[in-house]
């Protein structure tokens, strides 16, 4: 079922495992991690209608693609505990090209991920970096009240807040991203990542990420 404004607006039913599905069925990820054949980096790289959000140096040997939605428990743990460590040690160093995507398996992931895409362009990482240590907060039966004060400390207003979430082109512009996931990289689990290419799917640590991106450091 496809969300319309009104249900990014008001939805409020999101349990762990049972949400509102955005477009079809999917998968909620347990962390349990798999990996499959590589796909052909220039599929990989087309980025969405709204583009894509990157850090890192743009010729680093390795780039991860992260697939995640904002309110799988697991890819807040990866962006808690594990990101952070991956950025300094990695991304700003120039060795890792990250790039993040939104896979919403939910109307109330949609809504986060339509509010950090309204947020000023430096803003984005920030707001998706605070909606998943607090998602306890909003991730709740009436999320609209702490998704709105987390909102406003970003600089929203209550109109620009609404304004955002009525917005038809932010949302299809989300739903591209995760349907062109689906559809032609079989992602059906959050977070799934690739790493110049190769599939992982689930939670990872950064041990597993370094021996997965060593190869390429040496080469």
């Amino acid at each position: 079922m496809r969300p319309t404004r009104r249900q990014v607006v008001i939805g409020t039913t999101v349990l762990g495992t049972t949400a509102l599905v955005l477009g079809g069925a999917f998968t909620i990820g347990l962390g349990n991690r798999a990996s499959a054949d590589s796909i052909p980096t220039a599929d990989l790289m087309e980025a969405g209608p709204l583009g894509d959000q990157v850090l890192g140096a743009e010729k680093a040997p390795v780039t991860i693609i992260e697939y995640a939605s904002m309110t799988c428990p697991h890819c807040a743990k990866f962006a808690v505990d594990v990101f952070p460590k991956l950025k300094e040690q990695y991304i700003d160093t120039g060795k890792v090209r990250f790039i993040f995507r939104e896979f919403p398996f939910d109307a109330l992931a949609a809504g986060a991920f339509m509010l950090a895409r309204c947020s000023e362009k430096d803003k984005y990482f920030p707001l998706i970096e605070t909606l998943f240590k607090q998602q306890s907060k909003w991730v709740v039966q009436k999320p609209m009240e702490p998704l709105l004060a987390i909102a406003k400390e970003a600089g929203f207003t209550q109109q620009s807040f609404e304004a955002c979430l009525a917005n038809q082109k932010v949302l299809e512009g989300i739903e591209w991203v995760r349907n062109r996931a689906t559809e032609k990289f079989k992602v059906d689990a959050t977070p799934t990542f690739f790493i110049n290419g190769e599939m992982h799917k689930g939670e990872m640590t950064l041990d597993e990420i370094q021996k997965a991106i060593q190869p390429y450091l040496k080469a």
